[in-house]
């Protein structure tokens, strides 16, 4: 049990890192202000999947919160909804069950559907509300960017995370793969 919880704080560590480096040196432009298409969320994807939904939801916050401070200000509203985003898609680590070396069409769907549900809950609920409600910001902008966040998130997590996730799998051999000769 000691040894779980050691690997999911170094997990948290380097998920946050990765997850920092990639917000804030590999960020695409959207063309929507403070919008990004944010390759991190495939990373806080395989966390989240490997890991749960503790590690999966702290990776994203801490790396959300650390990147925004590297820009000047914490935008706690967003960095909340990262942290929601990954404990939603690590509920579903036990659906999708990566550690049995599976990672096939119904993995892809179970993925695909909580990526859906967290897309939906982190940034039109959580991250839009707290903008308009905590930070005044104008609604129109902010459906501009939830848009636009949610959808590019969705498709960065599920081909980034998808991909790794896949590639993950089949380094695991599965039971009853090796025979005896």
């Amino acid at each position: 049990m000691k040894n779980d919880s050691v690997k999911k704080v170094v997990a948290t560590g380097i998920g946050a890192a990765l997850f920092f480096v990639l917000a804030r040196f590999v960020a695409i432009p959207s063309g929507i202000p403070n919008t990004n298409i944010a390759l991190q969320y495939g990373i806080q994807t395989v966390f989240a999947v490997l890991y749960g939904p503790v590690v999966g939801g702290l990776s994203g916050f801490i790396g959300h919160v650390l990147t925004d401070m590297s820009w000047g200000g914490v935008w706690w509203s967003w960095a909340f909804g990262t942290l929601v985003y990954g404990v939603i898609v690590g509920l579903g680590a036990n659906k999708i069950n990566i550690k049995s070396g599976n990672f096939g069409k119904k993995e892809i769907i179970t993925l695909a559907i909580y990526e859906c549900i967290a897309n939906i809950v982190a940034w039109p609920i959580v991250a839009a509300v707290g903008d308009v409600v905590i930070y005044k910001e104008p609604f129109k902008l902010v459906l501009a960017q939830l848009a636009v966040a949610a959808v590019a998130d969705f498709a960065c997590a599920m081909i980034v995370g998808g991909l790794l996730l896949f590639g993950y799998s089949k380094t695991i051999a599965k039971t009853g793969s090796l025979d005896k000769e």
